[in-house]
């Protein structure tokens, strides 16, 4: 079923329907399609463009409409284009001839625009509110958890860092993204209906009315531009790709902590799985998972840099493509902020191993050299004094710490007792390294 045709004296290929069709995709644009065509008939109607008795009937028959697929009594289904044609054509069925009289003044062009603009801007806040519940979750954890453990560089022991600090990290990262998203649906916030299919109508309409009861910031600057701009698009897939990595980056941190060879947090079984033969295996598969799942949406974003790089104005079914690889973005990257936020919350941490893996790290090396550098020590001089030590520690498989008075001096006579309150791991976090005491 077409919303088009007088043009045509054959029929389209049974397979080239298929081809064409959106159905399946932009199934999930009903409430938008319904809520812009609801707005686009109060336009008309206060433009003197349908009786008030036409609005009426068209209101009452798209909210009939959005109730009974809401309630499962209309199934979106059948032999239809596109939801647009979907909706319109059952209002008809519905309301009569008067259900004709819905498109006018409007394309399909600047209806579907409209559709995804409203549909981007909400799903972009449910992101946001995914982000915030994530930084809730990493930001209760690192309170709770504010004990000290080895930080890393070039995954080599660095320095004496905690966990609540670590986490909190990523709670930036997190709390940048939700930033980014914000100001995408900035961007975003403008209203294509009333751009027809490219060079707007020549009916009297009122674009500030539909612009305002949809709620957007304001009208789009330039029809042309309106119809065929998918940037906002392409920005959001670039938020959930910069989303996805950090959240990559998370995974591959509780994947390692978790493994046999640190043992710094035990994953909930509740995001775990097993072997199928090794009956002893606790797999982290949920954050695997979720690594995983960053190139599928990385893959979204390359796609539609694609479609659209070559694309001249105005539209072009192209763009059609723009759909599927949004909602599928969307639905990866909220379904692995609602795991990530599950995991933190259940995971526990294994304070002692922390503790234990700074002990044969040397990690307290660098106080070592700031100890000497106060004590009037060329800092590069002081770091080669500092290197001998760590020789001297792995030749008599001691910890700095544990040396005497007697073994340190030997390297230098500015070494006394009190290095030992100044190498102190929990000292280190106190008073050396003011930073981490700052909660996420």
């Amino acid at each position: 079923m077409k919303l088009w045709g007088g043009r045509f004296t054959d029929q389209a290929d049974h397979i080239m329907e298929q081809f064409n069709t959106s159905l399946p995709v932009d199934y999930r644009l009903f409430r938008e399609d319904i809520a812009g065509s609801r707005a686009h008939v109060t336009m008309l109607v206060f433009c003197d463009l349908l009786t008030p008795e036409e609005g009426d009937l068209l209101m009452n028959g798209l909210t009939s409409i959005l109730e009974d697929i809401e309630s499962g009594a209309l199934k979106i289904e059948g032999n239809y284009e596109d939801i647009h044609s979907f909706v319109e054509m059952h209002l008809t069925e519905r309301v009569g001839e008067v259900g004709k009289k819905l498109h006018t003044g409007r394309s399909r062009n600047d209806q579907v625009a409209v559709d995804m603009r409203l549909y981007a801007k909400n799903q972009a806040g449910e992101v946001m509110d995914k982000l915030q519940m994530l930084i809730d979750s990493l930001t209760e954890k690192a309170k709770a958890n504010n004990v000290i453990m080895p930080g890393y560089t070039h995954m080599q022991r660095a320095q004496v860092v905690t966990f609540s600090h670590h986490l909190g990290a990523y709670a930036q990262m997190f709390k940048r993204d939700k930033r980014r998203v914000a100001n995408a649906i900035d961007i975003l916030d403008e209203n294509p209906l009333g751009c027809g299919a490219l060079a707007g109508t020549t009916h009297n309409i009122d674009r500030e009315v539909t612009t305002k009861l949809l709620g957007f910031h304001k009208p789009v600057d330039n029809f042309l531009d309106g119809v065929s701009d998918r940037d906002y698009l392409l920005e959001l897939l670039s938020d959930f790709s910069i989303i996805m990595m950090h959240l990559s980056r998370l995974s591959e941190e509780l994947i390692l902590w978790s493994s046999q060879e640190f043992k710094f947090i035990t994953m909930a079984d509740a995001y775990s799985t097993g072997s199928s033969i090794m009956p002893q295996k606790k797999n982290p598969d949920a954050a695997e998972l979720i690594r995983g799942k960053t190139g599928r949406v990385y893959g979204s974003l390359f796609a539609l840099l694609t479609t659209l790089k070559g694309l001249p104005l105005t539209y072009n079914k192209d763009m059609q493509e723009d759909k599927e690889q949004f909602f599928d973005a969307l639905d990866t990257v909220g379904d692995c902020l609602l795991i990530m936020s599950k995991m933190i919350d259940t995971l526990t941490v294994n304070d002692d191993n922390m503790k234990a893996a700074i002990k044969g790290g040397f990690l307290n090396a660098t106080e070592v050299a700031d100890y000497l550098v106060a004590k009037g020590t060329p800092f590069r001089d002081a770091h080669e004094i500092v290197g001998r030590i760590i020789i001297y520690c792995e030749e008599q498989k001691k910890a700095i710490e544990d040396l005497t008075i007697a073994e340190l001096a030997q390297f230098s006579d500015l070494i006394v007792d009190d290095i030992y309150e100044y190498i102190d791991y929990e000292n280190i976090i106190t008073k050396g390294n003011k930073g981490l005491l700052k909660q996420v």
